[in-house]
């Protein structure tokens, strides 16, 4: 009989089941019955900004872009990779790197057990050799080369350059050409062996799927390791900007923007408190049904591709307003503005209750997709956050919480322009 933990949330009709396996590792799994579809997140606690660290009383320095090096070469083994393999059960896999976690997925229609067993095998053997690390070396170059080009990503890291002194979220998640030339098949398996430990990670399970099979598989595959702790290393992050603004020339028909409001970052309960009160404030402030967005808009300032999101992780929180404009300035002059009237008068609170409504709504229909519920389960454990923290926060936000929010985070002096122009002839 396994003992599950059942996390549970009436307001949603949702259970998640909970297990700390004999391996070490926290396995969540969401069961949907008579879904169409299964969907499967094995995930380390390790991503772009861990370049120093302590392990085992050594303090380690290693190349930017090594955990996106080594997401991309532990698909490849002895015999061929794990892509061909998924290739016989019909699956499709992909993994990511992102600032502050690595993560291998797939989502099937049918022979799960056998893609689950697929999944937390390959990234349980990692295979290298100076050989096949020298070759990923131009290929990874090639792919930084392109992003070095892409508009869409060199305006976010252009502002979180202008927003971070010390941080290494301001750093491009891939590295550059130069730091990956430093990387080396013995650097790679002392990142493995550090972060790739199985208390470090989490599998997180949803869809049509039986939690018996999961554990089944989980007892077949995975190898039981003596627990390890990794201490990060950053160096102290002032609230203060780098500079108010920063431009680029690439190839692009309209300028693209993003600007950023810098906020102290927090984890656990507090940090899905944070969001979801700027998420009802952005609604307030910029959400399609605001006189801001219509004004915008009607004028031409702005146009569909128009987004806001807060970014947060484990040791940095931006709230990111973006999109495209002949008059980014124009955009963000109107948006503080706004912010600036509504700290003076006040949030109506027929606005902040339409607001939260809107907001609830988005969050209960995201968890109607397996994908989202896993992407989900797996954001709250790296956060330290319960699995309905950020949206049970969303339906008790109330009025003078929201308006404390709204003089706190967004001030002026904590804000940063990034903007993509035109080449100019």
């Amino acid at each position: 009989m396994i003992d599950f933990k059942e996390i549970r949330s009436e307001r949603l009709n949702e259970r998640v089941l909970y297990t700390r396996h004999k391996s070490g590792l926290d396995i969540y799994i969401a069961p949907k019955a008579g879904y169409s579809s299964q969907y499967a997140i094995f995930g380390t606690k390790y991503g772009s900004i861990d370049n120093r660290f302590i392990v085992d009383g050594e303090t380690l320095s290693v190349p930017e872009g090594i955990a996106h090096y080594l997401e991309h070469k532990l698909f490849e083994s002895e015999d061929g990779d794990a892509f061909s393999r998924y290739a016989q059960t019909g699956a499709s896999a992909n993994a990511y790197t992102s600032f502050d976690r690595t993560c291998y997925l797939f989502s099937s229609t049918s022979k799960f057990t056998e893609s689950l067993e697929i999944l937390l095998d390959f990234v349980q053997h990692p295979y290298f050799t100076a050989k096949t690390v020298e070759k990923e070396q131009g290929i990874i170059g090639q792919e930084i080369n392109m992003y070095d080009d892409s508009p869409g990503w060199r305006v976010m890291f252009n502002l979180l350059g202008a927003l971070y002194h010390t941080h290494p979220v301001k750093i491009d998640i891939a590295g550059t050409v130069d730091s990956i030339s430093h990387i080396t098949a013995e650097l790679l398996y002392k990142c493995y062996n550090s972060f790739y430990n199985l208390g470090n990670m989490v599998l997180c399970v949803a869809g049509d799927v039986s939690p018996e099979d999961v554990i089944g598989v989980a007892d077949r595959i995975l190898k039981t390791a003596k627990p390890q702790q990794v201490e990060g290393i950053f160096e102290p992050e002032p609230m203060t900007i780098v500079k108010p603004r920063v431009e680029q020339q690439l190839s692009v028909s309209v300028p693209l923007f993003n600007f950023g409001f810098k906020d102290e970052p927090v984890t656990g309960s507090e940090s899905a408190k944070k969001e979801a009160l700027t998420d009802i404030l952005l609604e307030v402030i910029c959400g399609d049904a605001s006189p801001l967005y219509r004004r915008l808009y009607d004028s031409g300032l702005i146009n569909a591709d128009f987004s806001m999101q807060y970014f947060n992780g484990r040791s940095f929180a931006t709230t990111m307003i973006g999109g495209e404009s002949h008059d980014p300035d124009a955009v963000m002059k109107e948006f503080l503005n706004e912010t600036a009237r509504l700290q003076k008068e006040g949030l109506p609170k027929s606005d902040f209750e339409m607001a939260k409504r809107a907001v609830y709504g988005r969050f209960a229909a995201s968890y109607d997709s397996v994908e989202n519920v896993a992407n989900n389960i797996a954001g709250c454990r790296f956060m330290d956050t319960g699995m309905f923290d950020t949206i049970d926060e969303v339906a008790k936000a109330d009025y003078d919480s929201a308006s404390e929010r709204l003089m706190s985070h967004f001030a002026p002096d904590r804000c940063a322009m990034s903007v993509i122009s035109p080449i100019k002839e």
